[in-house]
């Protein structure tokens, strides 16, 4: 409710700056995400328990267009949007032994909402070109664009509050518990589900020379995105339409699950947070959930945490409800392409 709260106050907000425009259709969709990036379980392009929540915003034709420079079927839209997106390699799935999950040792998960920006050219392909669209009712669209996007990968990574003493312990059967493995009596827990840890504020990937502690660098919460997809849009009336459409967007960067890089050393981790045991510890941890993953140094068989190759994109799968607003003719408009 929270996103949806701020989503439509600022489609509020950008109705009214719009307000000097004679067309503003407003399109409200809701939809799935499917993460793909470094990590997952299965083998194919798609993570089948990759699937996440999103809400966005659309707003089309607020351009004017009195002189009919650009035809109907070749328009522009904005978009604002919350994505969340988010994978658990230590998560078991339906039918399968925990042998069979190929990332359950490395044991990475994360959690991005990502709250995003984007324009878009869009052709509409309908088959009368000189016939109303809401009495033609069905017609296909195709869009691409360019789109800046905010998100701060997090994890959940302790039972309550963030200390190591807290942390959960993965065993070699599948189960968390709450003593490392091999402890007599240690129990099964649930995780909570909070995702509490700020995976940016951390150390976790080592960058350049191993021995060079100033080479680690924060990465950055800005992400640069092309989106591109296709719908299907069904017009009720003329000025209500609903639709469905499929989104992919392509980021340029590989740091939305912030799993790009190498393990950092644990010198590394050390050099960053000099006398602070407690700190350095909990680095460590965080770099590598399981401990499995890295023994600390950087060696062929434990160095390597994730493909730098392979940037993190995310589709979406959306139903999405529209509204054309238009002005009555006697107002002036000043916007003109």
């Amino acid at each position: 409710m929270r996103h949806a709260t701020l989503l439509l106050s600022a489609a509020l907000l950008f109705s009214s700056m719009l307000h000097a425009q004679r067309n503003l259709e407003v399109g409200i969709a809701s939809g799935v995400t499917n993460y793909q990036g470094d990590l997952g379980n299965y083998g194919g392009a798609v993570q089948w328990n990759g699937f996440r929540t999103g809400l966005q915003v659309t707003f089309r034709d607020f351009l004017n267009n009195p002189k009919r420079y650009v035809t109907r079927s070749l328009t522009t839209e904005a978009r604002m949007g919350w994505y969340r997106i988010g994978y658990e390699e230590t998560d078991m799935i339906r039918g399968l032994d925990v042998s069979d999950l190929r990332n359950y040792k490395r044991g990475l998960g994360f959690r991005t909402d990502l709250y995003g920006v984007s324009g878009h050219l869009v052709l509409n392909a309908y088959r009368e070109p000189y016939q109303p669209l809401f009495q033609q009712r069905f017609f296909m669209t195709f869009q691409i664009g360019l789109g800046v996007y905010y998100g701060r990968p997090k994890a959940d990574l302790f039972l309550g509050d963030m200390n190591i003493a807290n942390r959960y312990h993965f065993w070699e059967d599948g189960t968390v518990r709450n003593a490392p493995r091999g402890t007599p009596d240690a129990q099964i827990i649930e995780r909570d589900g909070d995702y509490e840890t700020d995976l940016y504020d951390w150390v976790t990937e080592g960058a350049g020379n191993a021995s060079d502690v100033n080479a680690v660098s924060r990465p950055s919460p800005w992400h640069v995105a092309m989106p591109m997809g296709f719908g299907l849009r069904y017009m009720l009336t003329k000025k209500l339409s609903v639709g469905m459409e499929f989104s992919y967007m392509m980021f340029f960067d590989d740091m939305l699950d912030n799993v790009s890089q190498r393990y950092a050393t644990y010198a590394e981790i050390d050099a960053y947070y000099p006398n602070d045991p407690t700190r350095q510890e909990l680095a460590r941890y965080i770099s590598d959930p399981t401990g499995w993953g890295t023994d600390g140094t950087v060696t062929r068989l434990t160095s390597r945490r994730g493909n730098p190759g392979l940037l993190d994109n995310f589709s979406f799968i959306s139903v999405e409800v529209s509204y054309k607003f238009k002005r009555k003719p006697g107002r002036r408009s000043y916007v003109h392409l």
